[in-house]
C-alpha cells in the first residue's frame, strides 16, 4: 500500500525541538486523565548561554541542545471519504501530512537540583510604650 506525503506548510517546515530527560516524570493521580494540554513544568534558556533549564515542581534539571544524527519527520495521517459508500466499505484514502522536521534535542542528562525555598519569617510588631 502506498501512502502519499505531501507538506502542508508551505514552503519551509516548522522546525521541533525533543526534550529528553533521564528518568520517569509521573502524573498525579488527579490528572491521569487530562494528559492534553497538561503543564508539567517551565522550560528557559538564558538568553545569553547555551544552557537551558527545566523547572518541575522543586526540582531543576540543566541541560544543552545536541543536534540529532539523523532528523526526524512529525507526520500527521489524514483520512479522506468521499462518500458514505467508501467509509461503510472501509475504503478511506490514507495520506501522511508533514507537520514539522526535528533536527535537534535538549537533553537533560544530570540529576536535578532540588530548589528550596526559605519559609517566611514571621512579622513581628513591636509596640510603643508611651
Amino acid at each position: 500500500m502506498q501512502i502519499p506525503i505531501k507538506c502542508g506548510c508551505g514552503g519551509e517546515c516548522q522546525e521541533w525541538t525533543i526534550v529528553e530527560v533521564q528518568g520517569v516524570v509521573e502524573v498525579q493521580p488527579a490528572f491521569k486523565d487530562q494528559f492534553q494540554n497538561l503543564e508539567i513544568g517551565l522550560l528557559c534558556r538564558p538568553s545569553s548561554q547555551e544552557t537551558y533549564t527545566f523547572t518541575v515542581g522543586y526540582h531543576e534539571l540543566t541541560g544543552s541542545k545536541v543536534p540529532l544524527k539523523k532528523p526526524l519527520v512529525v507526520l500527521k495521517k489524514v483520512e479522506n471519504g468521499t462518500s458514505d459508500q467508501e467509509i461503510v466499505a472501509a475504503h478511506k484514502r490514507v495520506e501522511l501530512e508533514v507537520v514539522g522536521i526535528i533536527r535537534q534535542r535538549i537533553l537533560f542528562k544530570t540529576r536535578p537540583k532540588a530548589l528550596i525555598s526559605r519559609p517566611q519569617q514571621p512579622v513581628v510588631k513591636t509596640l510603643s510604650s508611651t
